[in-house]
């Protein structure tokens, strides 16, 4: 905007006489100078003040609960982690001066506009428990983003008694028995992110943690790193170490470890980019375990050694028939004693015991040709191949920036069409993002697109299910329940048949992974949040446990209290004086916690304005002026001492910033930012908006800054222009915390990131801004005064007649009407219009006197919306933020810009939930309820099995058959078949130690199938218990065959542990029964290298002979009664062989 030459005013005499001396520590306020009367006394009631000015006259204030901040957290021990409080505020005096000023300011009358509470203009509903959902236990609440970067968890697993999480430095775990405790983090230290947590231990440092696998049977928990580890965690861990440290751990592949599996014979299976898979035999991690702790590096070395590469097994003559795409999941099938591998459009189907590729195909269920899949490869991978090709192969002269950006602007745009291309025609819809096997031995597949597939052990295609429209994330299983985790925060519950059950938003971000433990499923969020829902959910208990955790209300709920200072200002292109900037800004920012800055026509011009679009298409945004004022703000804020800024948006000329003090910054995270276009084409951004939203007291608030449509008669534009920011605002991370927190995410939740499918709300299309519970919008926005004069305006703002000049104002016609600023507040407007001057005139006598003498307008305006509503006005959890104006003011003094900066401050009242606390209470509930102790009782109700043996004795290649019968003509039953460990009988007669193998898998001559099931109301289940064919190991070194021999042919004695379960309980009864085989040769071994061609069998090959499997026995054949009977006959059986 162009500064235009002042012209004399013959008014400018008698305007200057309104000009006095500024109150203490105050710039000159016209809004004290009208001589307002004072209200003596505050309501507890909210005031709406009517539109109409006879309603306005006289005066009343719009008063909200004050509450003493009695509860602010700070705990002494934290100060490796905070800044003390004392260091902050020195002797108190802030806060002192801060209650003065309390008792002496009351809230001024507020304006409200028609239209609000209903719609995408009604407040979020908000409450001590969410009414969408069961109530849940908070293992770790919410974490702000900030606090997490370069530590964020990323996958769950439970063990019996405790819950890991992998985290990007590492691993750590909660014990279940303290998974009601108050937070105190590691070390009785609260640390950021964790202060509310459950007492959990944390690893040392670690790369990474991609993926977990527990291992029951060697009471341990494997871990696979991004720089390619494996790493072995005890889960019996010292109370006196902390940071615990890995046992086992050796580098594994040459890139990261996606995926980890352990078979059913113990082996660990990894998979890697490029479609690596390696198996690390269990015989030599048992051996390495063997080896005392001083040689702790040999084995290492000796597992590290041991891997066999499946690509190699399966490549014949130079033609590998697996895809070259990452393997993102490794499934085993304990049921059938099979292995799936995938990538995000093909699986692979293994053998576990003899690790021979059965099947390859697709997510169609069409099997792949093995010539054509060695040349078929990821499209996206491709697509990466070719841009590197090109790029590495064209050598051209350096660009300069304007053809860079036309080169990025056309890239960009070309990826754009190809992504919409493949999610409405292409495979990107229905890449595989998570996979899960249930008890009944089937298969369940999640896809992009929502779809759930269900599979049958042999790699078939049964069903399809599509159940909510956005992307899979994860799955869990217990008994005959799945659980489906999704993009959008949703958990839905399926039955093994994928009758929909339930379903409810369990977080307000994708839910990346889900694990079944003590009775709950936890579900991690995507910002590191874990919460557990009762496996019976939705159900009775839940309707018995939220009204009494409800009533419990007062002990967990606290009361905050803060200022916000808000300030809105047209910059003209200007840059401000630092005497401008304390008179706007310095002077108040003494009595506040946080400070909000909007700056319109920071940087205009048209070069700049197509710039500013073209970066905005490429991810970047800002320039030098803008960096400028963030600066001189920030200078002028004492930034770095007193405050500290959290985040800053700039489009073209629009620039908002939010500074916190320090002491609250602990508070305050998850800072999103937005900008939404309304200039030409709604693509420019010279007028628009730019948004910041934040998290402080776990509540929602979002300041705007906007810039609306000029020109006197554009007032249905300017509407126009909030209704598309208010509807199309949408928040995202900054670009440096979105690429630190995707590491090992899903493709899906990177892919939505930012928009609203990601689900930052609860309504599917609701606007983002209607889910804040409060919302401050400032700026420019261009509503002038309609039906007066230039000199009638002047006259009357030298007269002070602001009443009637009100009633001008085309901003408060259009709220009234309810056509814009929906249900909006504003304080009653005291001080002079704030347009247009010129510059560095001071006084009123500097409005616009040249030729197009523009009438004075309030342009620049500062706007809110809390919680309140109709019913509920009080600060509480069910409207937990009530805020009150105590300035709302224009900084006349101001001269650097045609628009005078404006200001408000207001009080918040926060009402929050300490998660800590109502754990506890969570625990009690759980622990004491007469009412939920039937019902968590149901959950151990085991119907009662008996089963046809105990006792099974196997010669060469025989097949036994154990009958399982559930006696509940109501109930059905679910079992699995587990090894717990093997006994081999010396020559000597005598037995050597049982050892189970990982995981409890089974030894490779014996196989069970199928070793899970579900057994109907008083029906006999069969599992076949059979004898291998005679077996031949191989001692692999680097990938290579060294040696083979055949197995030990002495005999053996196994222990099959049978676990019977209900449909849904947590509890198991266990039948034994012994497995005997005896040899009548001695063992053989064989030193030879072998052949390597024997391993390269093909597909064709793969099937197993069945012959002499036909034959059934049964030895010592008996029914037992029970689960005691079998255990006691077992004992003496057991004592009698030896």
């Amino acid at each position: 905007m162009e500064e235009e030459p002042p012209i004399e005013d013959v008014d400018g005499d008698i305007l200057s006489t309104l000009t006095t001396a500024p109150p203490h520590r105050k710039i000159q306020s016209y809004s004290q100078q009208l001589g307002l009367p004072k209200a003596t006394k505050k309501h507890n009631r909210l005031r709406k003040h009517s539109l109409d000015e006879d309603d306005l006259l006289p005066i009343t204030t719009v008063t909200t609960a004050r509450k003493t901040n009695s509860e602010h957290f700070y705990d002494s021990s934290d100060d490796d982690f905070f800044q003390s409080a004392s260091s902050l505020n020195s002797s108190g005096n802030n806060s002192q001066r801060k209650e003065e000023l309390e008792a002496q300011q009351q809230p001024l009358p507020e304006f409200i506009a028609n239209g609000g509470g209903i719609g995408i203009f009604k407040a979020p509903i908000r409450g001590a428990m969410h009414p969408g959902r069961p109530p849940s236990l908070e293992l770790r609440p919410h974490p702000h983003r900030e606090t997490q970067m370069g530590s964020f968890l990323r996958n769950i697993v439970c063990t019996d008694t405790q819950l890991w999480a992998g985290e990007e430095t590492g691993v750590r775990y909660w014990e279940f028995g303290n998974i009601y405790k108050g937070g105190c983090g590691v070390g009785r230290m609260r640390r950021r992110g964790d202060e509310d947590a459950a007492p959990f231990s944390e690893s040392v440092h670690a790369s990474s943690t991609l993926c977990l696998v527990v291992d029951l049977g060697s009471r341990l928990v494997w871990s696979g790193h991004k720089d390619g580890k494996i790493k072995s965690w005890k889960m019996e861990q010292s109370s006196n170490e902390n940071p615990f440290k890995e046992g086992l751990e050796w580098n594994a592949h040459k890139s990261p470890v996606l995926s980890m599996a352990m078979t059913c014979y113990g082996d660990l299976w990894s998979g890697s980019e490029g479609g690596i898979i390696k198996v690390w035999p269990w015989e030599s991690i048992e051996k390495s375990f063997s080896l005392p702790t001083e040689e702790r590096h040999m084995a290492s070395l000796l597992v590290e050694r041991s891997y066999i590469d499946l690509r190699i097994q399966v490549t014949v003559n130079g033609v590998c028939p697996l895809p070259i795409t990452d393997v993102k999941y490794l499934l085993s099938d304990n049921s059938r004693a099979k292995v799936w591998s995938s990538g995000y459009l093909s699986f692979a189907l293994w053998d576990a015991r003899t690790r021979e590729l059965l099947k390859l195909f697709n997510v169609d269920g069409q099997i792949e040709n093995r010539v054509d899949v060695s040349s078929v490869q990821d499209p996206c991978v491709e697509d990466e191949m070719k841009i590197k090709f090109v790029s590495s192969s064209k050598k051209e002269k350096p660009q300069g920036f304007f053809q860079r950006s036309r080169n990025a602007l056309i890239g960009a745009a070309d990826a754009v069409r190809r992504v919409a291309t493949k999610g409405a025609y292409g495979d990107d819809n229905r890449r595989t993002e998570a996979i899960v096997q249930t008890i009944d031995g089937m298969i369940w597949t999640g896809c992009t697109n929502g779809l759930l597939i269900q599979w049958d052990g042999n790699g078939n295609r049964v069903h399809e299910f599509n159940r909510h429209p956005f992307a899979v994330q994860c799955f869990c299983t217990l008994g005959a329940r799945i659980w489906v985790g999704y993009v959008s925060g949703t958990v839905q519950v399926l039955d093994l048949e994928g009758n929909f059950l339930g379903g409810w938003t369990a977080h307000s971000s994708p839910v990346i992974n889900m694990t079944v433990g003590a009775g709950y499923v936890f579900t991690l969020a995507n910002h590191g949040g874990i919460r557990g829902w009762n496996i019976t959910s939705p159900g009775l208990l839940d309707h018995i446990l939220r009204p009494e955790l409800a009533s419990k209300e007062l002990l967990y709920k606290k009361l905050e209290n803060l200022r916000v200072l808000t300030g809105t200002w047209n910059v003209g292109q200007g840059r401000a004086s630092h005497d401008s900037l304390i008179l706007w800004l310095g002077s108040a920012a003494s009595e506040v916690e946080i400070v909000a800055v909007g700056l319109q026509e920071v940087e205009m011009g048209a070069g700049f304005l197509a710039m500013s679009a073209a970066r905005e298409t490429v991810g970047l945004e800002g320039s030098a002026i803008g960096q400028w004022w963030l600066d001189t703000i920030g200078k002028t804020l004492d930034e770095g001492t007193s405050f500290e800024r959290v985040g800053s948006r700039q489009l073209a000329g629009l620039l908002i910033a939010v500074w916190v003090r320090k002491n609250l910054r602990q508070y305050v995270g998850d800072v999103d930012a937005a900008a939404v276009a309304c200039g030409f084409g709604r693509a420019i951004g010279n007028k628009g908006a730019v948004g910041l939203r934040m998290r402080v007291y776990d509540r929602i608030i979002c300041f705007v800054n906007c810039h609306l449509a000029a020109h006197l008669e554009a007032v249905n534009r300017r509407n126009a222009d909030f209704d598309h920011i208010y509807k199309t605002m949408v928040f995202s991370k900054p670009s440096h915390l979105q690429n630190a927190a995707s590491a090992s995410v899903s493709s899906a939740v990177q892919t939505t990131r930012g928009t609203n499918a990601v689900g930052n709300h609860s309504e599917e299309g609701k606007p983002e801004l209607s889910e804040a519970d409060m919302v401050v919008f400032l700026g420019d926005f261009n509503y002038r005064l309609h039906g007066v004069s230039y000199d009638e305006a002047r006259d009357l703002v030298s007269q002070r007649c602001f009443d009637w000049l009100r009633e001008r104002d085309q901003l408060r016609a259009e709220m009234k009407a309810g056509k814009v600023f929906q249900g909006m507040h504003e304080g009653i407007i005291t001080f002079p219009p704030t347009y247009k001057f010129e510059k560095h005139q001071a006084g009123l006598g500097g409005y616009d006197s040249s030729e197009k003498k523009r009438i004075p307008a309030w342009c620049d305006r500062i706007l809110y919306r809390d919680s309140r509503s109709a019913s509920v006005s009080e600060c509480s959890l069910e409207c937990p933020v009530v805020s009150s104006i105590l300035q709302y003011e224009a900084c006349m003094d101001v001269t650097d810009s045609d628009h005078k900066p404006v200001r408000c401050i207001y009080s918040v009242d926060i009402a929050r939930i300490d998660k800590s606390i109502r754990r506890e209470e969570f625990g009690e509930i759980i622990g004491s309820n007469e009412k939920i102790r039937p019902l968590l009782g149901v959950l151990r109700d085991v119907p009662e099995t008996i089963v046809s043996t105990n006792n099974i004795i196997l010669q060469s290649q025989d097949k036994s058959i154990l009958q399982i019968t559930n006696k509940s003509e109501i109930d059905k039953a679910t079992y699995e078949i587990i090894c717990e460990g093997q006994t081999t009988v010396k020559e000597d007669g005598q037995a050597c130690e049982q050892r189970p193998r990982g995981s409890f898998g089974f030894p490779r001559w014996l196989e069970v199938s199928p070793a899970t099931g579900v057994i109907r109301p008083g029906n006999v289940f069969e599992v076949s218990v059979t004898h291998e064919e005679f077996s031949t190991l191989e001692e692999f070194v680097d990938g290579v065959p060294q040696n083979w021999w055949c197995e030990d042919t002495r005999d053996k004695e196994v222990m099959l542990v049978l676990r019977v379960r209900g449909i849904c309980s947590t509890a198991k009864k266990s039948h034994w029964v012994r497995v005997c085989h005896c040899f009548s040769a001695k063992n053989t071994r064989i030193n030879s290298r072998s052949d390597h061609s024997r391993r390269t069998q093909g597909i064709d090959s793969v099937h197993r002979s069945s012959q002499n499997k036909d034959s059934v026995q049964r030895s010592e054949f008996r029914y037992l009664d029970s689960s005691s009977v079998v255990h006691d006959q077992l004992e003496s059986d057991f004592s009698d062989s030896f």
